[in-house]
């Protein structure tokens, strides 16, 4: 038996690179997620709706959700979350991201 408790919070680090395949259906989809936000002031809607349409990392910021990266993951319950998401120069054939000599096959 060990002598020390396990660590009760574990901290999660994702990072992730998306690519907008069809930035008129993601901007699509999250102005219908902030419109529907019923707890959303009026105002703060507007500013949505107009951020979403115009920026596709907003869009993805809006309808990305950590919460629903873990709430089915059996023994836990979160604690803290937050996220940002931010537009980037991106080259797939340079994956400097990455530890030296790992790599990752592209989704298809």
């Amino acid at each position: 038996m060990s002598a020390h408790p396990p660590p009760r919070y574990v901290r999660l680090h994702v990072e992730l690179v998306l690519e907008i395949a069809d930035p008129e259906r993601l901007a699509g989809a999250a102005g219908e997620h902030v419109a529907a936000d019923e707890y959303m002031p009026d105002e703060e809607r507007r500013l949505a709706a107009r951020a979403v349409a115009e920026d596709t990392a907003e869009a993805i910021a809006y309808l990305v959700d950590p919460i629903d990266m873990v709430s089915a993951v059996p023994g836990v319950e979160l604690a803290q979350a937050s996220w940002s998401s931010e537009q980037i120069d991106y080259d797939p054939e340079h994956d400097l991201w990455l530890p030296e000599n790992q790599s990752v096959a592209p989704h298809e």
